[in-house]
């Protein structure tokens, strides 16, 4: 079943359908996706290889902001500290659309300006420099298994993650286990509720809201992470609509389609499950992004 039908239809999907729904939408995906649905207020689970391996690609920060802000408050950093940018320290010559790769040596920032790059913009510099200020990706995946995330793990520079690195890239996780950790930043169960409420802050600032957030009414608030590399499209999501939060990730791995355009299939995939879960939780807020809008969204 095409992905345009299934959409048209999203409209009415019955209450006990959404895993059907959900499983017809991917059969005929050129590669491995993998979706994981959460509602708590409407007491309902999906997904579609929801505990399966993916990478994480950007999605990554998340954890390596979550362990940060345990730093922070423990008292080993401080989000106001002044640091300065030497890049030949991060060993990573690719500049990409990185701010942070564009600094002079010497430059200086706050590490509370480079969790604004790692989460909004996901500058890569930035998000190694703070991996490494973290306690390097030995202490996120410790603070990963801590909090009972035993899948998800940072394998970029970080020893005895070689081999993992070669298949999964910077970090590796499923999509039941990252909207787990959305999850648990919402509901203020990250360190306390305050650094909670800080974190989900930095998430509802996403600058990558042409896929999923594009589905979404640009007046209803999201929580959000975005991932990508050649073989691998991902975004998890957590929705704060009208009648209930909804929690949901989406992810590729091994796609034939490795192009880096808005018509890749995996971006044409989380879109589509987007849209549709929006039209699921909010039958009655029909939403259509307006035609002309993928011309001006990144």
């Amino acid at each position: 079943m095409c992905i345009i039908a299934l959409l048209s239809s999203a409209s009415f999907i019955r209450p006990d359908n959404l895993q059907h729904v959900l499983e017809e939408s991917v059969k005929d995906f050129h590669g491995v996706a993998g979706i994981y649905v959460y509602s708590q207020g409407k007491n309902l689970v999906a997904g579609v290889n929801a505990d399966t391996l993916f990478p994480t690609a950007s999605m990554i920060k998340v954890p390596i902001l979550c362990t940060l802000w345990d730093e922070i408050s423990s008292g080993k950093l401080k989000a106001d500290s002044v640091v300065h940018f030497y890049p030949d320290s991060l060993h990573y010559p690719w500049k990409g659309e990185d701010a942070l790769g564009r600094f002079a040596p010497g430059e200086d920032i706050s590490v509370r300006h480079l969790m604004t790059h790692m989460i909004t913009f996901s500058d890569n510099h930035a998000s190694l420099w703070l991996q490494d200020m973290a306690g390097t990706g030995r202490a996120v995946n410790e603070w990963l298994e801590n909090h009972g995330l035993h899948q998800t793990r940072v394998n970029s520079r970080t020893p005895g993650r070689e081999q993992a690195r070669s298949i999964y890239g910077w970090g590796q996780t499923t999509p039941k286990e990252m909207a787990t950790l959305m999850l648990m930043i919402r509901q203020g169960n990250i360190v306390n509720p305050a650094i909670s409420e800080v974190i989900y802050r930095h998430l509802t600032r996403s600058y990558w809201n042409g896929e999923a957030l594009s589905q979404i009414p640009p007046t209803v608030q999201t929580a959000s992470k975005q991932g990508a590399v050649n073989e691998s499209r991902s975004e998890v999501v957590l929705v704060n609509a009208p009648h209930g939060d909804y929690v949901f990730c989406v992810i590729t791995k091994n796609q034939k389609d490795t192009s880096w355009v808005k018509g890749n299939e995996g971006y044409r995939l989380i879109r589509h499950i987007s849209a549709l879960l929006w039209q699921y939780f909010e039958p009655d807020l029909p939403y259509t992004p307006n035609a002309e809008i993928e011309k001006y969204l990144p």
